[in-house]
């Protein structure tokens, strides 16, 4: 796969807007001071899953699963 990858500084959250933007989504469920230990993978896998199926605006209302699935047909294909 051909991707560029770039690196934030670190302490230097405008740098990860759409990483901060996810944080925001995953505090939805997770409020802060959430103890981690006393989740299970299953509270945790329908939490990704809707984030996962949730249409964002940066990804012109499409939701990452499908963006995803969309690049990986094109990848598959050439």
């Amino acid at each position: 796969m051909n991707a560029n990858v770039y690196f934030a500084h670190p302490q230097a959250a405008w740098e990860r807007g759409t990483n901060e933007n996810a944080n925001g989504l995953i505090r939805q469920y997770f409020p802060k001071g959430t103890d981690f230990a006393n989740l299970t993978d299953r509270d945790i896998e329908r939490v990704m899953l809707r984030l996962n199926h949730r249409p964002r605006k940066c990804l012109g209302f499409s939701s990452p699963d499908m963006v995803f699935f969309q690049e990986m047909k094109v990848a598959l294909m050439t």
